[in-house]
């Protein structure tokens, strides 16, 4: 059995939403990735094991976060990172790479940023929901562009909807694309 699965989307008409890449891994004892800098967004979601995430917030102080089972984690543009699969029980995630115009406001809205990149879903049950949805994207890689860019907006509406750290955020009103 294949220990990652990873999968490039094959089109880049989208501008709301717009996935670039997905996948996940069972890492090997102490695999990691980094540092490194992304060019979008990069969510990951731990399905299993223990791991590390450095990242550096937005004034360049660097943050260790020690993750498990059904949190996850946010790495932004631009922000440097590095994570670490566990020495004895190392992690399994699955990810999903993606942007768009409206990106960052939803992202607000599910509690994370450069400077809060951890997620946390309010149970257990929700957590399993998340991770399906993502698991999805490796498993239907096939789908047509349509139809993938149309699960990231559900994938994007439950990573907001099931956060226990979940923003109340003013949405603009009709005015305001006016001025």
């Amino acid at each position: 059995m294949k220990d990652h699965f990873h999968a490039i989307f094959p089109n880049d008409d989208y501008l709301d939403l717009r996935p670039y890449q997905y996948g996940w891994e069972a890492c090997a004892p102490l695999h990691s990735f980094g540092p490194f800098i992304r060019e979008h967004f990069l969510f990951h979601y731990v399905i299993s094991g223990y791991g590390t995430l450095y990242s550096h917030d937005s004034d360049g102080e660097i943050h260790e976060y020690r993750l498990g089972e059904d949190r996850g984690f946010l790495i932004c543009p631009g922000q440097i990172n590095l994570y670490t699969a566990d020495e004895t029980q190392p992690w399994t995630y699955v990810w999903l790479e993606f942007d768009g115009m409206r990106v960052k406001e939803n992202l607000l809205k599910a509690g994370l940023d450069q400077d809060s990149p951890i997620y946390s879903p309010h149970s257990a049950k929700q957590g399993r929901l998340l991770r399906e949805q993502m698991l999805y994207f490796t498993q239907n890689a096939s789908r047509s562009t349509l139809h993938l860019v149309g699960r990231l907006f559900m994938f994007l509406d439950d990573l907001i909807e099931f956060s226990a750290n979940r923003r109340e955020t003013n949405d603009k009103k009709e005015y305001d694309y006016y001025i």
